[in-house]
C-alpha cells in the first residue's frame, strides 16, 4: 500500500470510494488526457465523473479565472451584484426553453436538486414526490430519499413520502421484448395507478434524470417523459428534470437531456460539467416557482466570482465549438464499435448511451471490477456502477477527438476481449 493511501484511509472515511486496487493519484493534466504520480498516462474517459467537461488545461477557462484572480476578489456573496452570475443566469434561462425563467446557483448537483424539492413542495404544499427506480439525485438526507439504489441509501429516515416509478428497468422480465410504444404505455399505466393508489392529495412533483448516472447510464426510451407530463400536468403535478450529467450537449441529439423526449419541464438542475471542475451546480425554474419561496435565501459560495468565471467560460467554448455535434460524432464512432464488439463476447449484456455518455453492461460485478484494471494498465480511465454494479460506464471530454475515439474505443474492445477470454476458459 502506497504511503498516501496509508494516510488517505486514516484520515477520510471509509464509504469514500477509490477506483482500483492500487489508486493513483492525478498530478497534471492536458487535453483529454491525466499523468499520474508515477508519470503514467492516460485517455480519460470518465472526466472526474462528467465533471471536466472540456478536458484539461483549457486556455480560455484558465484564462478567465486568472483574470478575475488578479481582481483579488474572489468572494463577495450574493448580497452584492454579481455580473458573472447574472451573466450565465441569462444564457442558462435562454438555453433552458422554461417560460420567464429564473436561476438560483449552489455548489453541487445534490445541493441544486436539494433546491428543487424545496421550491416544488413549498409550491404544492405536499411532501409527496415521485421519482424513478433505479435513480441518484445526491448523497444529502433529502436526496437520498428520492435514491433509488440501495447502495446510496444510508437510511430510510426522509423528509419527503417517495414513491418510485418504473422508465428505465426494462430489463425485468416483465418488460422484456416489449416496444418503445408498448413499454411506454405500461410505465403510464403504472404511473396511473400509482396516483390512484398510494398517494393522497396533492402531489408536489416527478424528479427524474433523463439517463440515470449512477443507474449505469439506464434510461427511458424517447417520449416516456413526455407521456408522463401528460398525466403529470393533469393533477398540476411540476416535472424536475435533473440534467447533473446529461445536461450542455453531452447526449449529442439535444443539448439538455430531457429535450430527447419533447418536453420542457418546470425546472431543470445542473451542476458538474458546467463549471469544468470548478463547483458549480443551480436551478434554472419557472420564475413564478423561483419567486415564490417567502423566506430569505442565500449560498454563500453559490455564484461566486471564480466559479463564474469558469462557467461562462466553459459554456461559451462548448456554444462556440458546436460541442453537441461532437458528443454526437464521436458517440457514434464509440457506440457503433460497442455494439458490432458485443455480437462475439459472451460477457457483454448491452450496450447503451447517448453521445458522449455510453455503458457496458457485463455479467457480474467481478468483470466490471476486472475491466477497470485492465483498461488502467491500457492507459484508460473508466468508471463503474449500475444498480447490480455490473456496468462500466464512460463519459469522455465533449472534446474528444475522433482519433481519441477511436483509440479510447480500441482499448475498451481490447479489455473486453481479454476478460471474454478468461471467462471462457473457466
Amino acid at each position: 500500500m502506497s504511503e498516501l493511501l496509508a494516510r488517505h484511509r486514516a484520515v477520510m472515511p471509509n464509504w469514500l470510494a477509490l477506483n482500483y486496487t492500487e489508486p493513483i493519484e492525478i498530478v497534471s493534466g492536458k487535453g483529454n488526457r491525466v499523468v499520474d504520480a508515477d508519470g503514467k498516462s492516460y485517455l480519460d474517459f470518465f472526466a472526474g465523473i462528467l465533471t471536466n467537461m472540456i478536458g484539461y488545461d483549457v486556455p480560455e477557462v484558465r484564462e478567465a479565472v486568472e483574470r478575475q484572480l488578479a481582481t483579488g476578489v474572489v468572494h463577495t456573496s450574493t448580497v452584492y451584484l454579481l455580473r458573472g452570475q447574472i451573466e450565465l443566469a441569462e444564457k442558462i434561462a435562454r438555453l433552458s426553453g422554461i417560460t420567464d425563467a429564473k436561476v438560483f446557483f449552489t455548489n453541487s448537483g445534490t445541493e441544486a436538486n436539494e433546491t428543487a424539492l424545496l421550491l416544488a413542495t413549498y409550491a404544492r404544499k405536499s411532501d409527496q414526490v415521485l421519482a424513478m427506480r433505479q435513480s441518484y439525485h445526491g448523497r444529502s438526507f433529502g436526496a437520498i430519499s428520492v435514491t433509488s439504489n440501495r447502495s446510496w441509501k444510508n437510511n430510510s429516515l426522509s423528509p419527503l413520502n417517495a414513491h418510485f416509478l418504473h422508465g428505465a428497468d426494462r430489463h425485468l422480465a416483465q418488460f422484456r421484448g416489449l416496444s418503445d410504444a408498448e413499454y411506454i404505455k405500461v410505465c403510464v399505466d403504472d404511473l396511473r395507478h400509482v396516483l390512484a393508489t398510494t398517494v393522497a392529495g396533492d402531489v408536489a412533483a416527478l424528479i427524474a434524470e433523463p439517463i440515470q448516472g449512477v443507474g449505469g447510464f439506464t434510461m427511458a426510451p424517447d417520449g416516456l417523459f413526455a407521456a408522463y407530463k401528460e398525466v403529470l400536468d393533469e393533477q398540476g403535478i411540476l416535472f424536475i428534470s435533473d440534467e447533473v450529467q446529461t445536461g450542455w450537449g453531452r447526449t449529442g441529439s439535444a443539448f439538455f437531456g430531457i429535450q430527447n423526449h419533447g418536453v420542457t419541464p418546470d425546472m431543470m438542475t445542473f451542476a458538474k460539467g458546467l463549471g469544468n471542475g470548478f463547483a458549480v451546480g443551480g436551478v434554472v425554474a419557472r420564475g413564478d416557482l423561483m419567486d415564490a419561496l417567502p423566506a430569505v435565501g442565500l449560498a454563500t459560495f453559490g455564484g461566486n466570482p471564480l466559479s463564474m468565471a469558469a462557467a461562462n467560460a466553459t459554456l461559451d467554448y462548448v456554444l462556440d465549438h458546436d460541442l453537441q455535434a461532437n458528443a454526437a460524432r464521436t458517440g457514434a464512432l464509440i457506440m457503433d464499435g460497442l455494439r458490432e464488439a458485443a455480437q462475439r463476447l459472451r460477457i457483454v449484456k448491452d450496450v447503451r448511451g447517448k453521445g458522449l455518455m455510453f455503458a457496458v453492461e457485463l455479467e457480474t460485478p467481478a468483470q466490471a471490477a476486472r475491466f477497470m484494471e485492465e483498461s488502467k494498465r491500457a492507459g484508460l480511465l473508466a468508471g463503474k456502477g449500475g444498480l447490480y454494479g455490473t456496468a462500466i460506464r464512460m463519459a469522455p471530454p465533449l472534446t474528444l477527438t475522433m482519433d481519441e475515439a477511436a483509440e479510447g474505443l480500441g482499448i475498451i474492445v481490447h479489455a473486453l476481449e481479454v476478460i471474454d477470454a478468461e471467462a471462457g476458459a473457466q
